[in-house]
Order: C-alpha cells, then sequence, then structure tokens
C-alpha cells in the first residue's frame, strides 16, 4: 500500500516569491524562470504568476515560498503551498 503512495506521480515544485496576499486562503506567487532564446541564444528572464492555496494564511507579500502542484482547486488555483522559505523584512 505505501508502494502505491510513492508512485502516485511526480509533482511540480516552484519556488517564488509573494505578491499579493488579498484573497481568503490564497496567495499570489510569482515564480521566476531563466531560459534560453530559442533564436538569439540570450538568457532571458520569464516569470509565471501562481495562485497558490494557503490553508493558515501564513505567506505576506515579499516572502519566499515553496509551492507544490496539485489538483484544481478552483478555476485558477492548481498549486498549494509546501513552506515559506525566507520570510520579508518588516
Amino acid at each position: 500500500m505505501s508502494e502505491e503512495n510513492n508512485q502516485r506521480g511526480h509533482r511540480k515544485l516552484r519556488i517564488g516569491e509573494v505578491i499579493s496576499d488579498k484573497m481568503n486562503k490564497t496567495v499570489v506567487v510569482r515564480v521566476r524562470r531563466r531560459i534560453r532564446h530559442a533564436r538569439f541564444k540570450k538568457i532571458i528572464t520569464v516569470f509565471s504568476k501562481c495562485y497558490v492555496h494557503d490553508e493558515r494564511s501564513e505567506a505576506k507579500i515579499g516572502d519566499h515560498v515553496r509551492i507544490q502542484e496539485t489538483r484544481p482547486l478552483s478555476k485558477n488555483k492548481c498549486w498549494r503551498l509546501v513552506e515559506v522559505t525566507h520570510k520579508a523584512e518588516a
């Protein structure tokens, strides 16, 4: 039984910065990726905005957080908060 749970599937993990905490039990996280441009071969920075479920409302604006992919929880929300890795300075 425990072996089946371990092989349930790979869930994506991302690290990002909280840019909004105005919603109830939801934060918006900006995730940064650095990729090589296909044609010009220059390294560029691409940002993604993820809506993250925060059950205990522990993340605040400016915090760095680790998030994990999960089942769809609403129209836009399909990530959940794993941990707050670095708190923002007040």
